[in-house]
């Protein structure tokens, strides 16, 4: 595969999380009201999807060391395709919730997948810059996500939104039905075998720098996770916004992260893996704590949290690739099962997150901006400690 190839798949498995999260958010007001639910019900459309997508990764790992990734891709990428279609012609929200259940769980294979390629191909401080290439074109996608969402549900109405994903879900299944090949060198065929399993996971989390880039990435996608689930009541039930000028907000944040990725490529030949970090966690303390003084202060409107978030997100664009590429560096022959602790140790955060914003959402702004700034405190002590001591990928 050209390196062109292998980044486009890249961002599009990657990319098939803002699908299938931050598209639909717009709507998330409107089919909440469409189904006389609860708010915290609707949290659960996207809370239940995240833990099946953590917890579904445990298993998709070890069969894509065992079978290869790209079988695990075309079950996973059917899979969410039809899920998708189930969402859109859900007659309850208890059904719909069902369905994004299903949803979650498939994505993990394509998440998955993706983290675990990029371990195949390159080595681990080169697999920070392919996952910043991938994690491009993710922001890239991600910025279409909530505009699309928003015109969707004002054009059409929300059902649309919940069916867009199937139209990606296809589109990706069909490259790489088509294009990709088999990136994994050699299978294991004990990999899915409970003893080896056993010994596979207790020496993976055991490994510091597993566990060292696993929580830089998971206090990062945290924190982004606080604002994806809080943003939508806050800038349209609280601020006023309409769905299409929250859909711009989104594509601004995005457009951030994009950035931030570049200035990761721009850091790593220079400075390193971990002062990289270190640079971006100052970056991310900054636009937490200015986040939260301006909350406390009384400063209630757009700007006032779309400027420092705007500071989190160019951090967050230097602490997922290095994170998520630090913690598969070291096992080369279990990439799929170091990927899946790693992306089920995110989705256990997002999940509680997703708890405690659902009773917090009280018509003002805190839920949002008192997470984040937590959030951004965890980060910077992680990347100014540990990442400092254990976070050099290894070599190998």
């Amino acid at each position: 595969m050209t390196p062109g190839l292998v980044v486009l798949v890249l961002s599009l498995l990657l990319g098939i999380q803002p699908i299938t999260t931050d598209l639909y958010l717009p709507a998330l007001p409107s089919l909440t009201e469409g189904f006389a639910a609860t708010v915290s019900q609707a949290q659960l459309t996207l809370t239940t999807l995240l833990l099946s997508f953590g917890i579904s990764q445990l298993f998709w790992g070890p069969m894509s060391d065992r079978f290869g990734r790209r079988p695990i891709l075309l079950w996973g990428l059917g899979a969410y395709t039809l899920a998708s279609i189930g969402c859109a012609l859900a007659s309850s929200m208890p059904l719909l919730i069902v369905w994004r259940t299903v949803q979650g769980a498939a994505m993990g294979a394509a998440v998955m997948g993706a983290r675990a390629i990029v371990r195949d191909l390159y080595t681990p401080e080169a697999g920070a810059r392919a996952m910043s290439k991938g994690l491009t074109g993710l922001g890239v996608i991600a910025c279409l996500c909530a505009p699309l969402g928003g015109l969707l549900a004002d054009l059409l109405g929300w059902r649309y939104a919940l069916a867009a994903p199937g139209v990606f879900g296809a589109l990706a299944l069909a490259l790489v039905a088509l294009r990709f090949d088999e990136s994994l060198a050699a299978r294991n065929p004990r990999a899915l075998r409970p003893a080896t399993l056993l010994a596979t996971w207790l020496a993976i989390v055991r490994h510091p720098t597993f566990l060292t880039y696993s929580a830089l990435s998971t206090a990062s996608y945290a924190g982004l996770f606080t604002f994806l689930a809080s943003s939508s009541f806050v800038f349209i039930k609280v601020l006023g916004l309409s769905r299409t000028q929250y859909g711009l907000v989104m594509f601004s944040m995005s457009f951030v992260f994009i950035l931030g990725t570049f200035m990761c490529r721009r850091l790593l030949p220079r400075y390193g893996v971990r002062r990289s970090v270190a640079i971006a966690g100052a970056l991310t303390l900054a636009g937490g704590t200015l986040l939260g003084v301006l909350a406390w202060a009384g400063l209630h409107n757009g700007w006032a949290i779309m400027l420092p978030y705007y500071l989190f997100m160019l951090g967050h664009g230097v602490h997922q690739p290095c994170g998520q590429s630090g913690a598969v560096g070291p096992f080369p022959r279990a990439a799929g099962a170091a990927s899946a602790l790693n992306g089920f140790l995110m989705m256990i955060a997002a999940f509680v997150m997703g708890g405690w914003i659902g009773i917090r959402l009280d018509g003002s702004v805190f839920a949002l901006t008192n997470g984040v700034w937590f959030w951004s405190v965890c980060i910077a002590v992680l990347a100014w400690t540990v990442v400092q001591r254990y976070g050099e990928p290894a070599r190998s």
